[in-house]
C-alpha cells in the first residue's frame, strides 16, 4: 500500500518544477531590503489551491530538499544550505506550512461540498500564503537580520501589496483551472492522500 498514486507523484513534481521556474525572472530588492521579492510565493499559493494540503506541502518539501543539495532553484540563482541561514530563510521555510494551510482551507470547499469560490480561495491564500509565511519569516528576519521583532515586521510591509496581488491572481487562476478541470478541486474530505493498493 502506498499513499501516493503515480498521478499524485507527477502533480507534485510538476508543481515543484513550477515553483522553481517562477524564480527565473530573478529577484527584486526594494530599498536594499534583505528579503527579495520573487514570483515563487505565487507558485506556493497555487500549489496549495490546486494540490491540496499534503501534496502541496510535499511539492514544496521536494523543492527545498533540492535547494539544500545546492541546486540554484531559488530566485536569483540561490541554493545550498546557506539559503536557510540568510535573513530571508524564515520566508523560505514558511512556504511549507503556508502551502499546507492554503491547501487545507481550499480542500474544505464551499457550503454543501461545492467547489471553493474565488473569495474562499483568496482567503486560503491570505491566511496560508501570506499569514503563515509571514509568521515564520518575520521572527527569523529579526534573528538573522539583527533587527528587533517590531522592526522586522515593519520592514515586511513593503511585501504586502505584491503578495495581495499574487493572492488574487492565484485565486483567479485556480478557480479557472477548477472550472475547466473539475478533478483539480482538492478533495474536501481528504486529510491526507488516500492509500492506493498495489497489485
Amino acid at each position: 500500500m502506498k499513499w501516493f498514486s503515480p498521478g499524485d507523484v507527477a502533480r507534485v513534481a510538476v508543481f515543484a518544477a513550477l515553483i522553481a521556474v517562477l524564480g527565473l525572472p530573478g529577484t527584486l530588492n526594494l530599498f536594499g531590503g534583505a528579503v527579495p521579492i520573487t514570483l515563487q510565493t505565487f507558485g506556493v499559493m497555487l500549489a496549495g489551491l490546486i494540490l491540496g494540503s499534503w501534496r502541496a506541502a510535499l511539492a514544496v518539501a521536494v523543492l527545498m530538499a533540492l535547494v539544500a543539495t545546492g541546486l540554484p532553484l531559488l530566485a536569483g540563482g540561490r541554493g545550498g544550505l546557506v539559503a536557510f541561514t540568510q535573513p530571508s530563510a524564515g520566508f523560505l521555510i514558511g512556504w511549507l506550512p503556508g502551502a499546507f494551510v492554503t491547501g487545507w482551507i481550499a480542500e474544505r470547499g464551499g457550503p454543501g461540498g461545492r467547489s471553493p469560490s474565488v473569495p474562499r480561495l483568496l482567503v486560503a491564500c491570505l491566511v496560508g500564503g501570506m499569514g503563515v509565511v509571514y509568521l515564520f519569516g518575520i521572527p527569523l528576519l529579526a534573528v538573522f537580520g539583527g533587527l528587533s521583532l517590531g522592526a522586522a515586521a515593519w520592514s515586511t510591509l513593503i511585501f504586502v501589496p505584491g503578495d495581495l496581488a499574487k493572492s488574487a491572481l492565484a485565486a483567479w487562476v485556480a478557480r479557472g483551472t477548477q472550472r475547466a478541470y473539475p478533478a483539480a478541486i482538492p478533495a474536501a474530505h481528504a486529510k491526507r492522500p488516500r492509500p492506493v493498493e498495489e497489485d
